[in-house]
Order: C-alpha cells, then sequence, then structure tokens
C-alpha cells in the first residue's frame, strides 16, 4: 500500500485543502489515488461545507462524501468525545476496516487525521496508534508564522518517537507580507527537525475554485519529492507481493 497520512500541528491550518490538493494533483498525474477521512466532527458527511465534501471537490475522486467519511458528527469536538456524546462508539478496528474497503478501488491514499497526533480519536485510539497502524508516511501541515517552529518540531518529535516517518512539512496560509519571517521559520524547522519543508502554500483569500487550489500546490509544493515516495512504496509493494 502507498500514498500519506496527512496530520498537523492544530486545528484549522489547512489540513484538508492540502490532502484534497495533493489528491487532485496527483490524479492529474495519472496516479489511482483516493482520500479518506474517518471521522469528522463539525459537520455531517453530507454538509457541502465540511472537510468529506472539501475533500470529494479538490481531489476529483468519485467515492461518495459517507464512504470517504464514514464516521460524522455535527458537535466541533475532538472525535472521541463528539461520539461519545452522540452516544455512538468506533474503534480502531472499524476504522481500519473502511481504510481497506478504500483499498479496493485506489492503489494509493491520503489519509486524514484530525487535529494533531495526540488527539482522542476513536474510543480505544488516539490518532497516532491509527497512523501506526497504516505506516504510511506523514505530511505535517503547520500555520507558518509565530509558535509554528515548537509545534512543528514537537510533533515531528513524537512521531519519530512512534517510529512514524515524516515525509515532510507543509507551511500552509502563508501571506506575502510575512514571507520574511516564513522563510526564517522554514529554516528553523528544517535544522530542529532533520524533515524537509516541501511546500509554502500561499493564503487563499474568500471563495476559491479547485482549479486554484491544484494550481496553488502545483507552483509552491514540492510535488516530485511526495511522488518519489509513491513510487518507492509501490515498488516495493509490488516486490514484496512476488
Amino acid at each position: 500500500m502507498s500514498g500519506f497520512f496527512i496530520t498537523a500541528t492544530d486545528t484549522e491550518v489547512g489540513k484538508t485543502v492540502v490532502a484534497g490538493a495533493l489528491a487532485g494533483v496527483f490524479r492529474e498525474l495519472g496516479y489511482n489515488i483516493g482520500v479518506y477521512k474517518p471521522l469528522q466532527s463539525g459537520h455531517v458527511a453530507s454538509n457541502p461545507e465540511g472537510d468529506a465534501a472539501r475533500l470529494k471537490v479538490l481531489s476529483g475522486v468519485p467515492t461518495k462524501e459517507d464512504e470517504i467519511c464514514p464516521y460524522s458528527i455535527e458537535e466541533p469536538l475532538a472525535p472521541r468525545l463528539a461520539m461519545k456524546r452522540a452516544g455512538r462508539a468506533v474503534t480502531l478496528k472499524d476504522i481500519i476496516h473502511h481504510y481497506n474497503e478504500r483499498l479496493k478501488e485506489f492503489n494509493s491514499l491520503l489519509v486524514e487525521g484530525a487535529g494533531g497526533l495526540a488527539v482522542p480519536y476513536t474510543e480505544d485510539a488516539l490518532v497516532i496508534d491509527f497512523a501506526k497502524e497504516l505506516q504510511l508516511p506523514l505530511i505535517v501541515v503547520a500555520r507558518p508564522t509565530l509558535g509554528t517552529v515548537n509545534h512543528t518540531v514537537l510533533t515531528i518529535a513524537y512521531a519519530k518517537a512512534h517510529g512514524l516517518t515524516v515525509a515532510g512539512v507543509i507551511l500552509s496560509g502563508c501571506k506575502e507580507c510575512e514571507m520574511e519571517r516564513v522563510q526564517e521559520n522554514k529554516v528553523m524547522i528544517e535544522e530542529l527537525s532533520g524533515v524537509p519543508v516541501l511546500g509554502l502554500l500561499p493564503f487563499l483569500e474568500g471563495e476559491f475554485t479547485k482549479e486554484e487550489v491544484l494550481e496553488a500546490a502545483k507552483e509552491y509544493i514540492m510535488i516530485s519529492k511526495l511522488e518519489e515516495f509513491i513510487r518507492n512504496e509501490s515498488t516495493v509493494a509490488h516486490t514484496s507481493s512476488n
């Protein structure tokens, strides 16, 4: 299996836009790649303002929203708490099952977690436990400005301590007037973590189209570096199956 696990240093840092954009770009390049966000709080999967709908639009996958996100709840809380308050029980085994179902449709998946790696996720697991089960390389989406060095370096250290590979960092929401500070943060993150910053995705104002997001991803994210991971993983999987 191949793909990426998309995590973040916090909520509302652009994780869904990055995941959808990367999937859309890879699909344009000819990869049979899908998207999967097993748990969503704040919107039900069918809500056009929710993450599942955004992932579907940006990626261009034929998958239905409730298959992209099989477990969703309206209340905007950590998934474990939101599900508990709604009287629903979701386990790590449940979301792994749906992951395997999606792999029947796609060769690779971009999997989006919820918030950061230590978020209480299913009733028996944190987000990082899910990431460890999949063993996909991580992409860490982070804010570009004040505080991001600490948050990003800690996230990477936590992931590495659990044996996970971090493919790179994408700083999302970069404004032109802040680029000097953003570049300084990029350098510090790379020096302190040993992980490359693969993209400085610009801040997109107002309502933006799929085309605008994908063009920004192509211009500002090092797609070729991420493509190497997919190619290498696919080669390993093919060799292992022979």
